[in-house]
């Protein structure tokens, strides 16, 4: 009877061992698992009214909405044509990159649409992870989440320039000061960004 005990103790002990190694190796590929992008629906939920600052309606306004349609132009297929590109420039990951979220297919959920243009996400990080109301009220769990945080505007102006610099074929002086003032928008109304 010792015996059987002591058998039934150490194969419970063994699928204890087997079961809590499961679950964890299952939780480290959900934490490890990458953000995807959602798209504009995704964040508007909650970014659209006066409390939030009207997030969605400066970047509706803003040029950075309309930056995939800007590649579907005449000028930019002629800029297209003349810098060799193999496809359109609405296609073109040379163009993509600065007018468009662009990501690995697998990190762009079905909500997502590419014609969105700049969006929320091409500043702040792939959202599924912290879109969420209960995440997103709690700021230190959406930065957790995948969130970009920017201390301060150097570091938003450092984001910035990584577009908008002489890369571009179109590109001008770029006056941070000058056009952060026209897609700032604050957190709350009583704060900024």
């Amino acid at each position: 009877m010792k015996h059987l005990i002591t058998f039934i103790m150490l194969t419970a002990f063994v699928i204890l061992l087997v079961t809590s190694a499961f679950t964890q190796e299952k939780t480290e590929k959900v934490k490890k698992a990458p953000n995807k992008y959602v798209g504009v629906k995704g964040c508007s939920m909650c970014h659209k009214t006066d409390a939030k600052g009207n997030q969605l309606k400066v970047w509706s306004e803003s040029a950075h909405a309309k930056a995939f349609t800007t590649l579907t132009s005449e000028a930019s297929a002629k800029i297209a044509k003349e810098k060799g590109l193999k496809k359109p420039a609405s296609e073109s990951p040379e163009c993509l990159s600065c007018h468009a979220v662009t990501a690995d297919v697998k990190l762009l959920d079905k909500t997502f649409d590419v014609k969105e243009g700049v969006t929320c996400e091409s500043c702040h990080g792939a959202g599924s992870a912290y879109k969420t109301m209960a995440v997103m009220k709690d700021k230190a769990k959406a930065i957790a989440a995948g969130m970009t945080e920017y201390k301060d505007e150097a570091a938003i102006e450092k984001q910035c320039i990584t577009c908008h610099n002489d890369k571009s074929p179109t590109y001008k002086e770029f006056k941070f000061k000058e056009m952060w003032a026209k897609v700032k928008h604050a957190a709350k109304k009583s704060e900024p960004k």
